[in-house]
């Protein structure tokens, strides 16, 4: 029986709240799902988690709602998790948040409303205020946001998270993506159809810290830049045709100061200096060009985003849902991506 909703969530080190976790989850997703008629699932996928993650989801109990489990073989990161999950999905529609009790369950019942009822198909939810931040993140994550949507097509909301709903129309797009460099925030705003922001406040970690280094912040940010805007490169273009424009009003410059008033030529100094401005420029600009070069060496070379180490699926009681109580476990395989044949089959196998 194919699943009305299919909901996602990404965990890596993420053992030691998991069984709160999942008993709101399970309690809020029940509870909706028997009010308004549907069947649910959920589907942890672990990447490469080394605290036993994988092996305690899997031994989660059945609380009304089918559970399946995607172990990946090593830790591929957020975005491959996401596109695990998702091809993993056997629900129509798909709703993606995270494992580490931030995004709050409670929204479900908000999100199924605007799907159901209001006829939205991306229902994300957007930070309230980042109040509670450093003044250094929040700056990071403005000046991140301004260049990700600076003469882009389609506008990333600031703020967004990964926690949204999508309608079934708007999974099956996001499913025909063939990219491998994949940024879900922006993806699911390309993809158009009626969407709409949802206000909320993330609920504080009660368990563990987050992996999210600085450093690790800023190698996705790099990433969602080259994989889907074209700023950098722009802003390169700019920022030469800029460096040009003032050598040659330099350059006149020291050719009135001699030819009018007399004045010596600079020297060493001027030249040095010079030197220095356009190496670093063209150093800087054959970076941002090796980045993007990289990521179309990615996609030729058409390895799979990640691979399944193993896959379980745990299906709740016949009185619950329907259907009887199996846990089937499913070896694992590689998958490339939406369309790929393989990845076709990962959603057939349940």
């Amino acid at each position: 029986m194919t699943p009305d909703l299919s909901i996602v969530v990404p965990l890596y080190n993420e053992a030691e709240g998991l069984p709160f976790f999942h008993a709101n989850l399970s309690a809020a997703a029940s509870a909706e799902a028997h009010a308004r008629g549907l069947t649910m699932e959920i589907v942890y996928v672990d990447d490469g988690s080394r605290d036993g993650s994988a092996a305690l989801a899997a031994s989660l109990p059945v609380l009304g709602i089918d559970i399946q489990v995607v172990a990946l073989s090593r830790n591929f990161g957020k975005e491959a998790a996401l596109m695990a999950g998702l091809d993993h999905a056997r629900g129509d529609a798909v709703m993606f948040m995270d494992g580490d009790g931030q995004h709050p369950p409670e929204m479900i019942p908000t999100f199924l409303r605007l799907w159901k009822d209001e006829g939205y198909d991306v229902a994300y939810a957007v930070k309230a205020d980042r109040s509670d931040e450093a003044a250094s993140r929040r700056l990071f994550v403005r000046a991140f946001y301004k260049l990700l949507n600076f003469g882009a097509a389609t506008t990333i909301p600031e703020d967004a998270a990964d926690f949204r709903i999508l309608s079934p129309r708007a999974a099956a797009a996001l499913r025909r993506m063939p990219e491998r460099n994949r940024f879900f925030k922006g993806l699911s705003s390309w993809i158009g159809f009626r969407q709409i922001a949802v206000p909320y406040r993330p609920a504080p970690r009660a368990h563990g810290s987050t992996s999210w280094s600085f450093l690790r912040l800023l190698g996705l940010s790099m990433e969602a830049l080259t994989s889907f805007s074209p700023a950098p490169l722009r802003l390169a273009a700019a920022f030469g045709a800029v460096l040009a424009g003032l050598a040659l009003f330099y350059g006149s410059w020291i050719v009135v100061e001699r030819l009018v008033w007399g004045i010596p030529l600079p020297g060493y100094p001027s030249i040095v200096v010079g030197l220095m401005v356009i190496g670093g420029t063209q150093l800087l600009v054959m970076g941002l060009m090796g980045e993007y070069v990289a990521r179309i060496l990615s996609e030729i070379k058409a390895r799979p985003v990640y691979y399944v180490a193993d896959h379980v699926l745990n299906r709740a009681p016949a009185e619950a849902t329907g259907h009887p109580l199996t846990g089937q476990p499913i070896s694992g395989q590689p998958f490339a991506g939406p369309g790929h044949p393989s990845a076709l089959a990962s959603r057939a196998e349940p």
